[in-house]
């Protein structure tokens, strides 16, 4: 069964510095049909304006994935680590027993447009920890691209629970087929572009919840980036 979101269902915020839309309920969007899916817990959809961020703040047992599509994200954190994030980057913090981290537009000019992305672990109370590095090989036009995984395969970030994310792009005649467990749950998240998923189209901030399927078939890509996550 797939479940289709459409963009506009989101629940929105809009502050003076920010712009996001919330797939699960998140802060001041509260819908009780909408909080999480199996282990993902949050995808916020966020625009950040120049010169502008989130101060110092507090998580505990999370993981927080953050995957930017334009513009930079500038991180520091109480583990001492700390960069700037970009397109075709991937930065994975394990909040453990407790981190605290800002993140700010480090441009003085361009709004920062990104996905923040939680996950509840499967373990708490963990030593806190702080990864980030270039997707390997960067995005393959018609194939996907593991970001993340608990065993670190195909030079993944490893994430503290039995979950996998995949980045994918898919453009024209572009087909991709991913063979699901019939038992575990997924959700795309399309980032941008237009496509199909089974045959059901799916545009730019829409999200889709799966279940019971044996194979997800991605097509008609028009300027598709996807974020494909198989969860226990």
């Amino acid at each position: 069964m797939i479940t289709l979101r459409p963009s506009e269902a989101r629940g929105h915020v809009k502050i003076a510095w920010l712009d996001s839309r919330h797939s699960f309920s998140f802060g001041r969007y509260y819908d009780p049909q909408e909080m999480n899916w199996g282990a993902l817990r949050v995808i916020n959809e966020d625009w950040i304006e120049p010169d502008a961020g989130f101060n110092p703040h507090g998580h505990s047992d999370m993981e927080i994935l953050t995957y930017v599509l334009q513009g930079a994200l500038e991180h520091k954190d109480s583990t001492g680590g700390g960069s700037v994030l970009r397109p075709g980057e991937v930065q994975l913090m394990s909040a453990g027993r407790g981190i605290t981290h800002s993140e700010f537009n480090p441009s003085l000019t361009e709004r920062t447009h990104l996905l923040q992305i939680w996950v509840e672990p499967n373990r708490t109370g963990l030593e806190p920890g702080y990864q980030q590095h270039a997707i390997p090989g960067g995005l393959t036009p018609g194939g996907l691209k593991v970001l993340t995984s608990p065993d670190g395969r195909d030079g993944s970030l490893r994430m503290v629970q039995d979950a996998v994310i995949y980045a994918g792009s898919l453009e024209g005649e572009q087909q991709i087929e991913y063979p699901m467990n019939s038992q575990r749950r997924a959700y795309v998240h399309l980032a941008r572009g237009a496509m199909t998923l089974n045959a059901q189209p799916m545009k730019t901030g829409d999200g889709a919840k799966i279940a019971g399927e044996s194979l997800l078939t991605f097509s008609e890509g028009q300027g598709a980036e996807f974020l494909l996550f198989d969860l226990p």
